[in-house]
């Protein structure tokens, strides 16, 4: 029986537990402590932090593993690297993973490869220097801390007025002395799923994102297809090339974030992981194949072909809480239907939620499709208006 390392046990692994679970692999999950889904599945569990990537190599050593792999998540993606370079495993490298953690190094990257992105600046946490390092930037700006994902540390500032309050937020979301400072693009936010394994891009689908408008644009749900126009289209594809040639990547899902802007694509960042957000499941219901199938043969170094003649239009929205507090009731009211994929609740009753600001505040998700789009998004509202959560 083969052995699969898979980091994390949150809500974005678990599917990926089961689908391990359901080939015959011996599942081995690696989280820190806490109320996580995924530790109940796994047939066994070590409770260390993802991105002490030394301790999961000495495990992953000793469990003599044949894959490593996530979904959903950034920080874990630097321990990937370093175990799949150290015991010769399929997926991208060490250095590529840690472009791939790190906002500036990734900015950089682009920059020398002409990526087309948002100037930027690093910065340390000094407001004298902010200031005096941003003098060439224009408003508005985006504060970014370089090693987190789901948006945390990342805040839009309009004026200098709001440095202090930005810089203190963005601080306390990371681990390092410095953070980046970019302009901030006004144009419509999209993205893509992809994967890239022997050097070649598999596959590119590109998708329209639902965006909470908080401090910052969050995604809260994904569509596809996205109507671009066809010049759009390979213009997104090239700029998406072009920044994985930059950051190495290579035998690992692509997580890309775009803005669109005047009819040109810019890269936003990728991540070495597929995306959160129902992303596999979108990627899976558009091109009919199981993606965290693909994704766990591709780790384990087996033949896997992304070789797909369908495209079913589908859409996905998360469940969110308005206020914190505690959850009272929860229902969902919707008559089984074929085109309604997945209504999923995070969360039992009495369980404390938090007010939605960031992904990870999210409470569930509902997923549909359709013939078309447009009756993909009407099943998705209409599925929506039929679940009752109540938050005390």
């Amino acid at each position: 029986m083969k052995k699969v390392m898979i980091l994390g046990a949150g809500i974005y692994q678990v599917p990926l537990i089961k689908q391990a679970k359901a080939m015959g692999l011996y599942t081995i999950v690696v989280s820190i402590k806490g109320n996580y889904p995924g530790f109940s599945l796994a047939d066994k569990v070590y409770y260390e932090d993802t991105t002490d990537y030394e301790t999961v190599l000495g495990i992953a050593k000793a469990e003599k593993i044949d894959g490593i792999v996530t979904t959903g998540t950034d920080v874990a993606v630097i321990t990937i690297g370093k175990v799949c370079d150290a015991l010769g495993l399929t997926g991208l490298s060490f250095e590529a993973a840690q472009i791939a953690s790190n906002k500036l190094l990734m900015k950089t990257k682009y920059e020398e490869f002409g990526v087309r992105t948002a100037r930027f600046r690093k910065v340390p946490f000094d407001l004298d220097v902010i200031k005096e390092e941003t003098a060439v930037l224009h408003f508005p700006l985006i504060f970014k801390a370089v090693d987190t994902s789901g948006s945390r540390g990342i805040i839009r500032v309009n004026s200098y007025d709001e440095f202090a309050s930005a810089m203190a937020y963005t601080q306390k979301a990371t681990k390092l002395d410095y953070f980046i400072i970019e302009e901030f693009l006004e144009g419509d936010e999209f993205g893509a799923q992809a994967f890239v394994l022997g050097g070649k891009v598999q596959f590119i689908l590109p998708h329209g994102d639902y965006v909470f408008k908080g401090d910052t644009g969050v995604p809260i749900g994904h569509f596809a297809p996205y109507d671009m126009s066809q010049d759009v289209v390979d213009d997104a594809k090239e700029q998406l090339e072009k920044a994985v040639c930059a950051m190495g990547l290579d035998n690992c899902a692509i997580n890309a974030d775009f803005m669109l802007v005047g009819g040109k694509t810019y890269v936003l960042e990728l991540g070495g992981r597929c995306g959160a957000t129902c992303l596999a499941e979108l990627t899976s219901i558009f091109y009919g194949f199981n993606y965290y199938e693909k994704l766990l043969l591709a780790a384990l170094g087996e033949d896997v072909s992304f070789e797909s003649r369908m495209a079913v239009p589908n859409a996905s929205k998360l469940l969110m809480s308005d206020k914190d507090g505690v959850i009272a009731s929860q229902k969902n009211n919707n008559t089984p239907h074929e085109n309604i994929v997945e209504v999923q609740f995070d969360y039992q009753v009495g369980d404390r939620v938090s007010k939605f600001k960031v992904g990870p505040h999210r409470i569930g998700h509902v997923i549909s499709k359709g013939e078309t789009l447009q009756e993909a998004v009407a099943i998705l509202d209409g599925a929506i208006q039929n679940i009752e959560i109540t938050i005390d």
